[in-house]
């Protein structure tokens, strides 16, 4: 009951939060100045008052707003967005339209992000206070301060028409008309450019965070313990270290992916990526509120969905199968039942503990090889021994 009790409040906070946000964007799109049916006329070819009066009446804009409000969130209700004043076409078939680029920008943005920022974390943890590690600082504070907009024109600048190694703009060459792995080489080729630009701000946020994560794991017990019974310390920074550093990072990058989407509206802007960013920025010129209003509805049910599968208990979950301590236990031990070690404080001989807090590992060692000569002959191995598992 308390489980369920938890999944209904839950749902009900969600929709509440839902009608919140479609009333206030709501409200916000139409009090803003501008007439869609001046814009729409505009594009007609004329703009007499007959006809301002015909499309207000046709998209119901002549009435109040609370009015509006009502069958807009009613429609909502059904799953229907509305109707493009601009496009002609229902707000949902554009929004499916749109939604696998901006996905495949954000995705692609979010990996690279995630693995050159963890990389550039480790690299600087290892050495805190050298020569890399002050170079990461000062790349990742550049990055984080930069707007991803001049990062986006800075490289169209340098990489698209000083040095023509990437297209300016585009998914792919309309011209060239590829297909096949033809077809998916052109589409990497133009995303190189976005993807870097959306991930620069994230990389040195991961690349911070996973720095100090990292910092704080290589002080742990178990890390001098592997250290101190000679593994590699590749062994110790990329299996036993970096796995327990990854968790912060993951956690952190499953909270951004849905933010991820605000940002990408810039970046499809500057590179003219056909995403939901640019579909955005087009309905706020043509004073499309209806386009406008699905998309960021579909932002916000996108992120909250997201920040909702990440939340504390999936977050504990998930930390709790992902520790890669190192454990050590008896490769010899007493097969006496109940048999406890005094310096450790009844610890049983032959389980494994975690070498960390009261229970070192100097301790465990005593407890397995003093019980290993407490054992009778009958009862223990050949050789007593301790090994990191």
């Amino acid at each position: 009951m308390p489980f369920l009790a938890n999944i209904v409040q839950r749902v009900l906070y969600s929709l509440i939060l839902l009608l919140a946000v479609l009333i206030l964007n709501f409200t916000l799109v139409h009090i803003a100045p501008g007439d869609p049916a001046e814009v729409i006329a505009g594009e007609m070819g004329g703009a007499t008052a007959e006809m301002l009066a015909s499309i207000r009446a046709t998209y119901g804009l002549d009435q109040p707003l609370h009015t509006q409000l009502w069958r807009y969130v009613s429609r909502v209700a059904q799953g229907d967005l509305g109707y493009s004043y601009f496009f002609d076409t229902p707000v949902t078939s554009l929004i499916v339209s749109r939604v696998f680029p901006t996905i495949l920008l954000v995705v692609c943005s979010l990996s690279l992000a995630m693995l050159v920022g963890t990389l550039l974390g480790v690299i600087a943890a290892r050495r805190p206070r050298g020569f890399l590690s002050h170079c990461v600082t000062v790349m990742a504070l550049v990055s984080y301060s930069a707007p991803v907009f001049w990062t986006g024109i800075m490289l169209l600048i340098l990489l698209a028409s000083a040095l023509p190694f990437f297209p300016v703009s585009g998914m792919y060459d309309v011209v060239l008309g590829a297909q096949g792995m033809a077809y998916v080489w052109d589409v990497v080729h133009h995303m190189v450019l976005p993807v870097i630009t959306l991930a620069s701000i994230y990389l040195a946020i991961y690349s911070r965070l996973a720095r100090a994560s990292m910092l704080e794991v290589l002080s742990a017990d178990y890390i001098r313990t592997a250290r101190a019974k000679g593994v590699r310390e590749q062994l110790v920074i990329y299996k036993h270290a970096l796995r327990n550093a990854l968790l912060p990072v993951v956690t952190i990058a499953g909270l951004q992916f849905g933010q991820l989407f605000s940002g990408a509206v810039l970046v499809e802007t500057v590179f003219n990526w056909p995403g939901l960013g640019t579909l955005a920025f087009d309905s706020i010129l043509r004073r499309d509120s209806p386009t406008l209003l699905g998309i960021l509805f579909f932002f916000h049910l996108f992120g909250h969905s997201c920040q909702s599968t990440h939340g504390p208990g999936v977050s504990h979950h998930r930390s709790a199968h992902s520790d890669a301590r190192g454990r050590l236990t008896c490769t010899r031990p007493c097969r006496i039942p109940k048999q406890t070690c005094t310096p450790c404080r009844a610890v049983p001989c032959g389980k494994p503990v975690w070498p960390s807090g009261a229970i070192t590992p100097r301790c465990w060692a005593l407890c397995c090889c003093w019980q290993w000569s407490a054992c009778p002959s009958s009862a223990r191995g050949s050789t007593p021994s301790t090994r990191l598992i």
